[in-house]
């Protein structure tokens, strides 16, 4: 059996946003672009606890049924729009990501690894 399509993300590190009213207008009309597409926020704004390292800004995930919903909302003429509302008050990056399918084990990542390098070690092509 196969397993389902992962769930897709687009993801945002924002920095430094001026809560002005360019940013009030996109939080206002967002949801509008992401529902043809099935986005829905996973992560909005959180306090955030970091364990290591250094996190600037805030968290912003929202989740798709697929890539290439993703892809579809990000470059859909709706979200194009008002993409400048937010770009021009804030910095930050954005990222569209695959999850895992269901059932994912970071053994089985490991696995292949090991795999990989052992075959490159023998001179016989990797699986």
């Amino acid at each position: 059996m196969m397993d389902p399509m992962p769930t897709s993300y687009a993801i945002a590190n924002l920095r430094d946003v001026d809560l002005c009213e360019d940013i009030v207008e996109y939080l206002e009309r967002i949801q509008g672009t992401l529902d043809p597409f099935g986005g829905r926020f996973a992560v909005h704004v959180p306090k955030l606890e970091v364990r290591e390292g250094q996190w600037p800004g805030t968290l912003v995930i929202i989740r798709f049924p697929s890539i290439e919903d993703a892809r579809a909302w990000y470059d859909s003429p709706a979200y194009q729009e008002i993409l400048p509302l937010r770009t021009r008050n804030s910095d930050g990056v954005t990222l569209l990501v695959d999850g895992v399918p269901e059932g994912y084990r970071a053994a089985s990542y490991a696995a292949k690894l090991v795999d990989t390098s052992s075959a490159r070690a023998s001179g016989t092509p990797g699986r």
